[in-house]
């Protein structure tokens, strides 16, 4: 299977609805990133992370909703890929700063997104459970890691723009759902139930 025919089935089996995430998801080549890109299950990519199925990336950027010109945060690089797509959602005028937990994993991810030639993603070694205050306020804020609970208090939701929309898996470490929630009409909704890696840090699992 080609990247352009992974993109094709995605979108016949309903996970890519618009055309921003398909046209992402046909710029950013999946087998930069993976040895198996094309299989719809997660992949191993060290120090005991995954890279998530295709079809969970593209749902949770159709539930992010990404436009031109945003800031986004992302918990979780991993291998990066999923900070490439949202590099080219954001475009040029936009912002994406991506945290890695593990240093070994963002240091790889630095390399390919550097060598894609996009300027416009930072990649951060560090604790994303708490954020990056640095740099807030986002207009939008995705984990791809589980995260134990997520209530209005979390720094997370309070590192959101007035009308920004936070999507994430939130359950224990062995089963999450994808939560969904908009500052706008301050309301958390469930979407399908999940498998993520534990998210660690201060306001994650301990190891």
């Amino acid at each position: 299977m080609s990247n352009s025919a992974m993109v094709r089935a995605l979108k016949n089996w309903g996970f890519i609805k618009s055309k921003e995430v398909e046209e992402a998801m046909l710029t950013i080549n999946r087998a930069l990133f993976t040895d198996r890109p094309f299989d719809d299950a997660p992949q191993p990519i060290g120090c005991g992370q995954t890279i998530s199925a295709p079809s969970v990336v593209a749902l949770m950027l159709e539930l992010l909703e990404v436009k031109k010109g945003m800031k986004v945060l992302e918990i979780g690089t991993g291998s990066g890929y999923n900070a490439a797509l949202l590099g080219v959602l954001v475009g040029e005028r936009g912002k994406v700063i991506s945290i890695e937990y593990f240093e070994e994993l963002a240091k790889k991810a630095e390399v390919k997104i550097k060598a894609l030639g996009m300027k416009n993603v930072k990649i951060i070694a560090g604790d994303g459970s708490k954020g990056y205050e640095k740099e807030a306020p986002y207009d939008r804020i995705i984990v791809t890691a589980a995260m134990p609970s997520l209530s209005k208090e979390h720094p997370l939701i309070k590192q959101l723009k007035e009308g920004g929309r936070l999507v994430a898996p939130v359950g224990d470490k062995y089963l999450q759902y994808i939560v969904v929630y908009d500052k706008k009409s301050d309301e958390f909704r469930r979407s399908i139930p999940v498998l993520f890696v534990p998210l660690l840090g201060e306001k994650g699992f301990s190891k």
